[in-house]
């Protein structure tokens, strides 16, 4: 049977990508650490209820499972080329439940086994009501430079029905403390969308964040997993969760208020002062290879993807079998649906320049009515729109750089369905 020939160089063309790929050497990690006082009501992440007030129990528990983290890192090290890190990211759970002195212990790990760079950027998830000064500057020491502080809203009876365990006031505390110590480079983290949420709250709460002046917010609707209290106590779009209309103009209210406030929109749901977007976030939107470590972690090497066990019985079992990814190398097509989806994430969105003309072919035809609507745009490395004959894009000369990407807000705000018929389109 005689082959199509410009498949075939399209299958060519992706292997050759997807190979360069996996002889890629990881430069980022990212550290889980499962611990938290309690399981918030949106929750689903793999995580361990250790209370408010650790016991010797906890104590044993947290012990235990760093004891387990670092033997998983020299493993790992053991197995592959390495090259200094150039992000860290300790994330969860609540990463604050540990000591300065046990965090330290897994930074002194992760530079003896693999080296850290000199600039790398060492970010660290942390809770208000969960640290002092003394344990802020403890984190400092041993290497922290980037903070993450989990607000999710300003208002404490919404904070109440998020199940989270801190306050307005210790919001403040928190930001003091931080403040103290001199760090210069933190972000926020809210979300939108929440139970009994009005407009009017959503505003207040991003007026509040702009007047205390983070370096970087991230700011997420809220997404009702099943297996959440949440997931099992609402429907999306009934009351008392905000409709979808309003759930959208908070999305758009988010972003005429940050970029007002000179925010950089480079995100769906991030935005950054120039010069501070999060380096380690990147490298899963630009779909390049990761390390992950520790309960539930992902990790994207060799050309694989793997998720590790998400109970800590259950991970400490793997590890000590000694901690084997027996995962396959993913396809060039799973590999593709991946780089466009998580690229167009970005404000950049992707430089479909790279992809041949078969391919576009097919992506023209999934964008076309959304290039309509202008929730697509395309555009050259100068950042500048292309204009298209009647939006098509198989006119591109794909000799120079052509970047899609979605609209801000409206494409980034419909990003789902537009995904989705990208995905049908390829798959």
């Amino acid at each position: 049977m005689k082959q199509n020939t410009s498949l075939v160089n399209v299958s060519y063309c992706l292997d050759r990508y997807l190979n360069k790929l996996i002889d890629t050497v990881p430069v980022n990690a990212y550290i889980h650490i499962p611990f938290c006082r309690r399981r918030c009501y949106y929750c689903d992440f793999p995580v361990s209820i250790v209370g408010n007030r650790p016991s010797s129990n906890a104590s044993t528990m947290v012990v235990e499972y760093l004891e387990a983290l670092t033997a998983e890192i020299r493993l790992f090290s053991n197995n592959f080329h390495k090259k200094p890190l150039t992000t860290v990211f300790f994330g969860g759970g609540t990463p604050s439940i540990l000591s300065a002195k046990q965090l330290a212990t897994v930074i002194t790990c992760l530079d003896k086994q693999f080296g850290i760079a000199s600039d790398a950027e060492i970010s660290m998830e942390i809770d208000p009501g969960t640290f002092n000064k003394e344990q802020l500057l403890g984190y400092l020491q041993a290497g922290i430079n980037r903070l993450s502080l989990g607000v999710q809203t300003f208002d404490d009876k919404l904070l109440q029905v998020c199940g989270r365990s801190h306050s307005r006031t210790e919001v403040f505390q928190a930001i003091e403390i931080i403040r103290q110590v001199g760090v210069n480079n933190f972000s926020l983290d809210l979300i939108s969308g929440l139970p009994y949420q009005s407009l009017s709250q959503c505003q207040d709460a991003l007026d509040t964040a702009v007047a205390i002046g983070p370096k970087h917010l991230s700011c997420y609707d809220l997404v009702l997993e099943p297996v959440t209290a949440f997931g099992k106590q609402y429907q999306p779009g009934k009351k008392p969760l905000p409709d979808d209309e309003t759930a959208a103009e908070m999305y758009r209210l988010t972003q005429q208020t940050l970029t007002k406030a000179e925010y950089q929109h480079y995100e769906i749901s991030n935005y950054a002062l120039a010069g501070y977007q999060c380096r380690h976030n990147r490298v899963y939107w630009k779909n390049l290879p990761f390390y992950g470590f520790g309960m539930g972690a992902a990790s994207f090497i060799n050309g694989k993807r793997f998720i590790r066990p998400r109970t800590r019985k259950e991970y400490y079992t793997w590890v000590k079998k000694g901690a084997e990814i027996d995962t396959p190398v993913i396809s060039t097509d799973d590999w593709l649906l991946e780089t466009l989806m998580l690229g167009l994430r970005l404000a950049e969105g992707v430089n479909i320049s790279q992809f041949e003309r078969p391919i576009l072919d097919k992506i023209a035809v999934a964008m076309q009515p959304y290039i309509a609507k202008g929730w697509i745009e395309v555009k050259d490395k100068y950042s500048q729109k292309i204009a298209l004959n009647s939006g098509n894009l198989t006119a591109l000369n794909l000799n120079t750089e052509t970047r899609l990407r979605l609209s801000d807000p409206e494409g980034f705000l419909f990003s789902n369905t537009i995904l989705s018929d990208l995905f049908e389109a390829l798959v």
